[in-house]
């Protein structure tokens, strides 16, 4: 495993396991699996519905409470500074855990106006010392700007949609530029096209990978975190194996050449559910 060091000084696995669309009677199995196939770092938010299957897995491993790395997210319906904390506590008690290692915004929601109190509420828990370290996801670079002008404590990472297809470039190089880690959600482009497309397909054969394999490993070498999510145990296997092959430079430039600022999920200024 390769770790990253944010903003706070807290060490991350690069590499984790996200659970989004596991139903909660299947995430103990399917998380339990994940730790024992190496993984230590665990994504899961309210609005997935299994953080309890999640809390199951972590009690049942018997692993050590500070060698794993747990992140959940406040849905956008308990935004705002109240509500925030109240659903943080929900969060914790449905995990069975003490504290968080990561706590995010899932969705700035810019309609409703709320992120900033919000995000507030994080930097409560932060200096409360329940969560290691705070964050948003889905935050373009205007609301970021705008979180950075009005808060006092700035985000660890932003985990947005990110894949070959949707590079995030203008995104990662501001975030780059202020110390604030990109991480993808979606980085095999949920086995869409990406893993089919030629360019890749040659790639993977040339270091006797797979597709997704090595469009993980273009994640890596940008400096991004990555939270593959696989219920099968052959594949969650397969994404753990990225740590012994290296792209040359030619390889990340024709994968960077794919980009199609092409987005599977929706566009953060026009997410309003609640």
């Amino acid at each position: 495993m390769q770790f990253v060091t944010l903003n706070n000084g807290l060490r991350m696995p690069q590499l984790g396991f996200g659970v989004w669309k596991v139903p909660n009677e299947e995430a103990a199995a399917a998380v339990g699996k994940a730790l024992e196939t190496g993984y230590t770092s665990i994504d899961t938010a309210m609005i997935y519905r299994n953080e309890s299957g999640v809390g199951q897995a972590i009690k049942d491993s018997g692993i050590a409470r500070e060698k794993l790395f747990i992140t959940t997210k406040v849905w956008n319906a308990d935004q705002g500074y109240d509500q925030t904390l109240r659903a943080f506590d929900e969060s914790l008690e449905r995990l069975g855990l003490d504290y968080i290692d990561l706590y995010l915004i899932h969705w700035p929601t810019p309609k409703f106006d709320q992120y900033v109190d919000t995000y507030k509420a994080l930097e409560k828990l932060y200096r409360d010392g329940r969560t290691k370290a705070i964050g948003v996801c889905n935050f373009e670079i205007e609301h970021l700007e705008r979180l950075m002008s009005e808060t006092d404590i700035k985000p660890a990472l932003n985990q947005v949609e990110c894949h070959p297809y949707l590079a995030q470039n203008e995104l990662k190089a501001f975030c780059a530029k202020h110390d604030i880690f990109v991480e993808a959600w979606s980085p095999l482009d949920q086995g869409g096209e990406v893993l089919a497309d030629e360019v890749i397909q040659q790639i993977a054969k040339a270091h006797g990978k797979t597709a997704a394999q090595v469009v993980l490993r273009w994640h890596l070498q940008n400096q991004t975190i990555v939270i593959p999510k696989s219920v099968t145990p052959s594949r969650m296997e397969e994404n753990l194996n990225v740590f012994d092959f290296e792209l040359a430079a030619e390889d990340m430039e024709q994968i960077n050449d794919l980009n199609k600022n092409r987005r599977k999920g929706s566009h953060p200024n026009d997410m309003h559910v609640r």
